[in-house]
């Protein structure tokens, strides 16, 4: 009978940044839309508003991943430069260094030096970029990549409640944009939660709480500002 394994850590990267980017889309654009109607605003600038939100919000995560994870790439190459000039100056250190590491994970001396040996023989700067310094190829910054992923999770995220406000008429846009964006909280905490392995009625429960409090507390801010009673 064979036997195999899904692990789901290699879809930490793309995962984290994906679900970040849909939940700030729903959420971000919903307050909005629910804080500038509760501001008794007309049908047209309500949706002038979640689609502005749309755009900046689209390119404020996409500038925010790229710069973050930027810096994250930044320091594992000084890192990774750093560990290369150390196995050019003292080789021999570096290698009891890895074998020290070894043996604190259990293995005796001598295999811990055998094995230093061979993986430092095969790839010196990966076995000690892996196993020292925890950097990994799966692990690895791609700016690019979250940048894009987050831009278009975002996008696809603010979309849905902006046409749920365009579909209903001005008196239900708050109510329905409210139940309908909590309903899309909810799949998306369970989607993320059953693709990264977790329990889904907790991932679930968390991305739709914080996204309710933002929902009330936009409608709050909206409803102290009557658009329709100043004019």
């Amino acid at each position: 009978m064979s036997h195999h394994e899904n692990h789901r850590s290699h879809r930490s990267g793309w995962l984290r940044a994906a679900v970040m980017g849909a939940n700030d889309g729903i959420v971000s654009t919903a307050s909005l839309i629910i804080g500038v109607a509760a501001a008794e605003a007309a049908t047209g600038d309500i949706l002038l508003a979640g689609v502005a939100g749309l755009v900046a919000g689209a390119m404020s995560m996409a500038a925010g991943e790229y710069v973050s994870v930027s810096s994250q790439s930044d320091i594992e190459k000084a890192d990774l430069a750093l560990e290369q000039a150390s196995l050019d100056a003292n080789y021999d250190f570096e290698l009891r260094e890895l074998a020290k590491i070894y043996v604190s994970r259990g293995l005796t001396r001598e295999l811990a030096m055998e094995v230093s040996a061979q993986l430092m023989a095969h790839d010196a700067l990966a076995a000690h970029a892996r196993d020292e310094i925890g950097i990994t190829e799966v692990a690895e910054a791609k700016p690019i990549v979250a940048a894009l992923s987050s831009a278009a999770t975002f996008t696809l995220g603010a979309a849905l409640p902006l046409l749920t406000a365009w579909a209903v008429p001005r008196d239900e846009i708050m109510m329905t944009v409210a139940v309908c964006s909590l309903i899309f909280l909810s799949v998306l905490g369970a989607v993320a939660a059953r693709a990264g392995g977790a329990n889904l009625l907790k991932g679930a429960t968390r991305v739709t709480f914080w996204g309710a409090l933002a929902m009330v507390l936009t409608a709050a801010v909206g409803s102290l500002f009557d658009v329709a009673g100043a004019i």
